[in-house]
């Protein structure tokens, strides 16, 4: 064991004898250049004196340098930065189940505004003091969303049955939809009577409107002027962006935007219930 650890001494040993030697090859090579350099100047100058200051300023500057290396801290290692633990405030406010944070209290206090207005009062900030409204009924009203199915049968989304009677209460209300034949118009009519939006007279069956064409569609809207229009296909809806004040654009994706004017919501009935969609 003995044997095994004694080169390391002779080997840091060999190592400073080597440092002190480049020390005084420096020191050396420094002297001959000013000796060189003081053989140029016009006046005589005592070499063995100058040998000597210069050695003597060498050793000073060198040993200033060697004494500002060893004062001067070593780098320590960058050390990966670790996850802040959890402060104890956010610990308790974990660990107790009806503890709330800054988030949750604003998401809850929003929500109790937004419980705190009726839907009336919903629906006429939605539609901003509009007096008219253009709506088709396939994928908002119904839950067919083409008029084939239509032949078949009809179904009326029960979810937007208040939602449409409260806006009927003071805007005039149209819905339109394209049709294929008289029999896929009676079955519209007769559906929308059983889920009771005609009951109250705010919405009548001469304002339903067919066609056998979308530009009849569009043509509808356009003859009627109102001030807001609900669809669901983007093409009309870009048409008409340029007459139209507002629209609403049902679509279960979220598309880009086509227009200022022009809003977006997954459905008639979540569009106004809620006031984060303007």
């Amino acid at each position: 064991m003995a044997s095994a650890s004694a080169p390391a001494p002779a080997a840091g040993a060999g190592a400073g004898g080597g440092k002190d030697d480049e020390l005084a090859d420096l020191v050396r090579r420094l002297v001959d250049a000013v000796a060189r350099y003081a053989d140029r100047l016009p006046f005589d100058l005592d070499r063995q004196k100058l040998r000597s200051l210069t050695t003597l300023a060498a050793i000073s500057v060198t040993l200033l340098f060697a004494w500002k290396m060893l004062r001067a801290p070593q780098e320590q290692p960058r050390r990966p930065r670790g996850r802040a633990a959890p402060s104890s405030s956010n610990t308790s406010s974990r660990s107790r189940p009806g503890a709330l944070t800054a988030t949750d209290a604003c998401s809850s206090a929003d929500s109790r505004a937004h419980e705190a207005l009726s839907l009336e009062q919903l629906v006429r900030h939605k539609l901003s003091e509009g007096r008219r409204v253009t709506c088709r009924l396939l994928g908002v009203i119904l839950e067919e969303t083409t008029p084939e199915e239509l032949q078949n049968h009809v179904t009326v989304r029960t979810s937007v049955v208040e939602v449409l009677l409260e806006i009927a209460k003071f805007c005039d209300v149209y819905l339109m939809e394209r049709v294929i034949d008289d029999e896929s118009e009676e079955k519209v009519l007769s559906a929308l009577s059983e889920a009771g939006l005609f009951a109250s007279g705010a919405l009548i069956k001469d304002k339903v409107l067919f066609c056998s064409t979308e530009n009849g569609r569009t043509s509808f809207v356009r003859q009627l002027e109102p001030d807001w229009h609900i669809d669901t296909s983007p093409e009309i809806v870009h048409q008409l962006a340029r007459f139209i004040k507002y629209q609403l654009h049902i679509s279960p994706q979220r598309p880009e935007r086509i227009a200022s004017n022009v809003f977006s919501s997954p459905s008639l009935e979540q569009y106004f219930g809620g006031l984060d969609q303007r």
